[in-house]
């Protein structure tokens, strides 16, 4: 039996395998006996195992959706409050330079923003954090965060306006613009005579003051092009620059716009009769050039000095222009009005009276002189040595007799002019000409080279 139980465990290996380590028998009968298996592990314990597992799996879950409730109302409340009106009570302009943080700060201390952190927040959300541009912005009343932030962001800086009048000479532009503390920097050289346009330029905080001066450049150029291309096709000018030069003589002579055209005329029509344009302001460039304005009244040893500009004494249009003119002159110096017109002279409403005739010209000069003298104080004397017209040169009758020397209210004062320098030649600056002697007058074909 022992043997056919050896070889029924050699036939199956199964049998072979124990499920636990054999304890040697202590005697056959105990060798017999069959093993007890282990009992099963206790239910209560597998129950504990699964119930921990899920308990934990539970709290994770809960905690994220507490996590994403949470995170969801704090990102509506916060597109809320990026939304609400700030705290701003009226609009108030702001200068903002650096990055996020520091920007954030500085609205915050000007009042236009309650939450920094938020705003620095809102930046990095919506990627605008580096697109922050420095500058000085208008932010409304109660603009909101967000407002705010796209406002920087858009590079819309707040504009200023300068002013700069028709009639001022190149010296005088420049002096306006140093004084501007809008602007910076400084300008390289005063630009020639009759080369800006004077106009209102509209301008950031901290532009370059020769940015300015470029832009004025340019627009004057680019406008007197159109405008002598529109030009009268009669018109006895020779080139864009003696329509400058014309221009600058017409705007310093009325400062009314709907005469221009007819004071351009009278110049027109003297240069086609080959006559002397004898106009004041001319006389008054020659003599103080772009140092400042002559502060009085011409004198009657300045009538017949001799300058290169002094259209007293020189034929046809002086070497350069007096003065930077404006868009209404330049126009009216292309297209005068169609009129015979030979002289004008102030007419008390603060225009001026035209004529085509030297007997017409002196009644309304006499008449003038009648406004003059009732409106000088009882006993006053002439400030300043005029002559009439008939004692003028050699035309018999200079065309321009303004009232200049009237003040603001009415009453006689000074005559006060613009005058610049603004070429190599004049007369305070090139010291080849005779000042003192109204014989030695320079011939025009060397002025106009």
């Amino acid at each position: 039996m022992g043997d056919n139980e050896h070889a029924s465990s050699a036939q199956d290996p199964a049998r072979n395998v124990d499920p636990a380590p054999r304890v040697a028998p202590r005697s056959p009968s105990e060798a017999i006996k069959p093993m007890v298996a282990p009992p099963p592990p206790p239910r209560e314990s597998r129950r504990r195992r699964r119930g921990g597992l899920l308990s934990a799996l539970s709290a994770f879950f809960t905690f994220i959706m507490i996590a994403v409730l949470a995170f969801g109302a704090a990102v509506y409340l916060g597109q809320r409050q990026f939304d609400a009106p700030g705290p701003l009570t009226e609009d108030k302009a702001v200068v903002v330079r650096g990055g996020g943080q520091t920007v954030a700060e500085t609205l915050r201390r000007e009042g236009v923003i309650d939450y920094p952190l938020l705003f620095v927040l809102g930046l990095y959300a919506t990627g605008k954090n580096d697109e922050l541009k420095a500058g000085e912005y208008l932010f409304k009343r109660e603009a909101s965060l967000r407002e705010v932030m796209d406002l920087i962001a858009s590079g819309r800086t707040l504009l200023h306006p300068i002013t700069l009048p028709e009639g001022l000479t190149s010296e005088q532009i420049v002096a306006r613009l140093m004084e501007n503390d809008l602007l910076t920097g400084q300008i390289a050289e005063v630009p020639a005579e009759g080369t800006l346009l004077p106009e209102t330029y509209k301008v950031a905080r901290g532009t370059p003051r020769q940015v300015l001066i470029d832009r004025m450049k340019a627009d004057h150029k680019r406008m007197v092009q159109e405008i002598w291309a529109n030009r009268d096709p009669d018109l006895p000018l020779k080139s864009p620059e003696e329509l400058i030069v014309l221009a600058s003589i017409v705007e310093k002579e009325t400062g009314m716009a709907e005469e221009r055209p007819r004071v351009a005329a009278v110049f027109v029509n003297r240069l086609r009769k080959g006559m002397k344009l004898q106009s004041d302001p001319t006389i008054v460039y020659g003599l103080v050039g772009g140092k400042g304005t002559l502060g009085r009244g011409i004198r009657r040893s300045e009538i017949n000095q001799a300058t290169p500009y002094n259209t007293y004494v020189i034929p046809g249009l002086p070497p350069g222009p007096i003065a930077n003119p404006g868009r209404d002159a330049l126009q009216a110096a292309a297209r005068p009005s169609n009129t015979n017109d030979l002289y004008f002279v102030a007419d008390g409403s603060g225009g001026h009276a035209f004529s085509e005739t030297l007997d017409q010209h002196n009644r309304n000069v006499r008449q003038w002189r009648r406004i003059e003298a009732e409106r000088a104080p009882a006993g006053a004397a002439p400030e300043v040595d005029r002559v009439d017209p008939e004692d003028d040169g050699a035309d018999g009758a200079k065309p321009v007799d303004e009232p200049q020397r009237q003040g603001a209210a009415g009453s006689r004062g000074p005559k006060i002019y613009d005058a610049s320098e603004g070429t190599p030649k004049d007369p305070l600056r090139n010291k080849t000409f005779d000042l003192t002697s109204p014989k030695v007058v320079p011939d025009v074909s060397t002025l106009t080279e």
